[in-house]
């Protein structure tokens, strides 16, 4: 069991080592020993207000630790979005349950509130906690004021508690760095309720004080308190923006006077709560557990509108649920993740800002989605793109990626201030991949139109009329280099990866003509370059001598992962000479001249490829995935190839941390590595667990 002692140095969690909870606005990690780790607010890409993960001293975190040695356990609600941690030892057991809260279904009437919520419960004995709440505002740069002042959202006879409030200051950090960003001052106030389940125990006393971590390089005091708490004893926590308008607490009277007015309290209480703003409400128990209820049926709800019935259903629901929480309502774009500048390779500098919606990535989890009959998700991102199609660039093309906004401002900068996780500098946000020509995207948005088409809302004539002028784009430079789906930052190559895409994009409108009986006045000239670009892979991606399909037509003797897409996107028969013998290559070690090792797959050998970044990394998850479903349908024709299918799945959900949650690669020594929650990686998880899953049934049924 893994006993961890408070009394000593904490150094960085592993990033395999935390849960994510959020709201469809933005989301939390964390951390298996009780810290909120990462966390921007009010939105996904908004400055971090909590970023330990990156930074262990000055990041920023809000912590609920034991200060006696403890052991821990990390799970989610069945389920549920809603995280509960576990510390244990011989004296007790505490659980913390944290949430952003959601809705039940049906309740839209109701504002959502932005609050960050940690209830901590004695389930057994006693153990005492220390709890740390110590905001770094603006990515750490900004400083900030803390006072302690009396809480005016709590019921009159409460009016002796107090409340932190951090008000950040910015423009006025010590360092005045060019990657500072202006915006305006941010104020967060830190509550409690505390409350005994148990009619003969005492409502536990809670004292918030000051704390100065400048040593640490924190700039504005945190709060802390010190809790001893026995079974029967709960304190929630809630942290949020403070509301910009005033009002009074509760009532004016308190539970005592209104019994000798003859008025019934609780009445009282909920006649004062309509006289407040729906966003700022008296904080009551009542109110908690209600937050808690809707919440955690809000998630319930959800998954049970799954169609999935097939092998491995927990881990894939486990994926839907992680994939539904990358998603910003508002708009219905997609993060390729919730978090930034996590290392590839722990000391590297392949650390990129995620939250951003990449078509690609936001494609590719729309198929998964639609797959387990979540069409309501799949008709919100296709209204978001088909946004963006009305404001293409002037030469007729899209952006990679956008904000979750729509902008297209994804300006790269980096904090030379924080540390980065385990010292892997530099720190980015943005993404100068922002502006990069990758015209695989076309093939990837062609592909999640065409199956939105057959599962979600029809297309309009005015959107065809969008959508062929796409097609017209692609046809028009599918000639044309580009830096690919691995967003290279070198020079632009003729990738096979992006070719095979393109022929996607045209075979796809063509097929969507076809279908809805469409007009097509160019149709000759897409199949025309359909064609055309068929024969131009078969012939410049493939090396006879090597008997494999190249990285790209300039360096064919490079082996590379994402040709594993040709039989999964139909380019291809997955019983073709051709592609058999790519695939058992990629199957090989790297020492023997493959990309497989430990049955995980790296994307390319970064010694062979200039990628102009530099740096190592480990292997890709969703390469690995792909190869599990490459390997199933060429299984069907070789039976030896599913049963490798069915061995390197399940050898990959053993990396799946203790919640089943997934990161961007995996290091030899099997440490998660990269951005986490990555949404691509549970996209290619669900893919490849559908198809082998349906391939095994139909085997056994034959």
């Amino acid at each position: 069991m893994n006993i961890q002692n408070p009394n000593a140095e904490r150094d960085y969690i592993p990033i395999a080592d935390h849960g994510l909870i959020g709201n469809l606005r933005t989301a939390a990690l964390v951390s298996l020993d009780g810290s909120i780790e990462s966390y921007c607010v009010p939105n996904f890409d908004s400055p971090s207000i909590f970023a330990r993960i990156l930074d262990k001293n000055k990041g920023g975190h809000f912590s609920i630790t034991p200060t006696v040695p403890f052991s821990t356990k990390h799970n989610y609600l069945p389920s549920s979005n809603v995280l509960q941690t576990k510390f244990l030892n011989d004296k007790g057991v505490v659980s913390v349950t944290d949430f952003l809260p959601r809705q039940a279904n049906g309740e839209s009437t109701r504002p959502l509130l932005f609050w960050l919520i940690r209830r901590v419960e004695v389930i057994r004995g006693t153990i005492p906690l220390r709890v740390e709440c110590a905001p770094a505002f603006n990515y750490a740069q900004d400083p900030h004021d803390t006072q302690i002042v009396p809480d005016d959202t709590i019921p009159l006879s409460f009016s002796k508690q107090n409340k932190v409030l951090f008000t950040s200051r910015p423009g006025l950090a010590t360092d005045a760095s060019p990657q500072s960003t202006s915006h305006n001052p941010l104020t967060l106030d830190l509550r409690f309720v505390s409350e005994s389940l148990l009619d003969n125990v005492a409502v536990p006393d809670v004292s918030l004080e000051t704390l100065d971590l400048s040593a640490k390089g924190h700039l504005g005091l945190a709060a802390h308190t010190e809790l001893t708490l026995v079974e029967g004893q709960r304190v929630t926590f809630v942290l949020r923006i403070t509301p910009e308008r005033k009002c009074d607490g509760g009532p004016g009277v308190d539970g005592e006077q209104a019994e000798m007015l003859g008025v019934n309290f609780e009445k009282l209480m909920a006649g004062a709560q309509k006289m407040r703003p729906k966003d700022d409400p008296i904080l009551t128990k009542g109110l908690l557990d209600n937050l808690f209820v809707s919440t955690n049926s809000y998630w319930n709800a959800w998954i049970r509108k799954s169609t999935y019935q097939g092998s491995w259903k927990e881990a894939v629901h486990r994926s839907a649920l992680a994939l539904k929480l990358l998603i910003y309502e508002p708009t219905g774009a997609i993060v390729a993740s919730p978090t930034f500048s996590l290392p590839e390779f722990i000391g590297g500098t392949r650390n990129w800002d995620y939250r951003a919606s990449w078509i690609r990535d936001s494609s590719f989890t729309l198929y998964a989605l639609i797959r387990l009959g979540f069409t309501q998700e799949a008709n919100a991102y296709m209204e978001f793109i088909f946004e963006r199609l009305k404001n293409k660039n002037p030469d007729g093309s899209l952006q990679i990626m956008y904000t979750i906004h729509g902008g297209k401002d994804l300006e790269e900068k980096e904090l030379l201030h924080l540390d980065g996780h385990k010292g892997s500098k530099p720190v980015r946000i943005g993404n100068g991949a922002a502006d990069h020509v990758q015209l695989d995207i076309y093939g990837e948005l062609m592909d999640c139109i065409y199956l939105g088409q057959k599962f979600g809302k029809p297309l309009s004539y005015d959107t065809w009329v969008l959508v062929r002028e796409l097609v017209d784009f692609v046809v028009a430079n599918y000639k044309k280099p580009d830096l690919s789906i691995w967003e290279v930052r070198g020079k632009e190559r003729h990738f096979t990866y992006s070719k095979i895409m393109l022929w996607v994009a045209i075979d796809r409108g063509l097929r969507l003509a076809d279908k809805r009986s469409l007009p097509c006045p160019r149709r000759l000239q897409w199949l025309a370059a359909r064609d055309d670009l068929y024969e131009d892979i078969m012939h410049k991606a493939w090396n006879k001598d090597l008997q494999v399909f190249g990285q790209s037509y300039e360096e064919t003797d490079v082996l590379d992962s994402s040709v594993l897409i040709m039989p999964l996107v139909f380019f291809m028969t997955p019983s073709d000479t051709r592609f058999v013998s790519t695939l058992k290559q990629i199957l090989k070690t790297p020492e023997r001249g493959g990309l497989t090792s430990n049955n995980l797959v790296y994307r390319y050998d970064v010694n062979k490829s200039d990628d102009g970044v530099g740096g190592e990394e480990g292997t890709f998850c969703l390469c690995t995935l792909w190869c599990v479903e490459a390997l199933t349908r060429a299984g069907e024709f070789e039976k030896p190839l599913l049963q490798r299918a069915v061995a390197m799945f399940e050898d990959f959900l053993l990396y799946l941390n203790r919640v089943g949650l997934c990161s961007e690669e995996i290091s030899e020594a099997g440490e998660s590595l990269g951005n986490a929650v990555q949404g691509f990686t549970h996209v290619t998880l669900i893919s490849a667990a559908y198809n082998l899953s349906r391939t095994l049934a139909n085997q056994r049924s034959t």
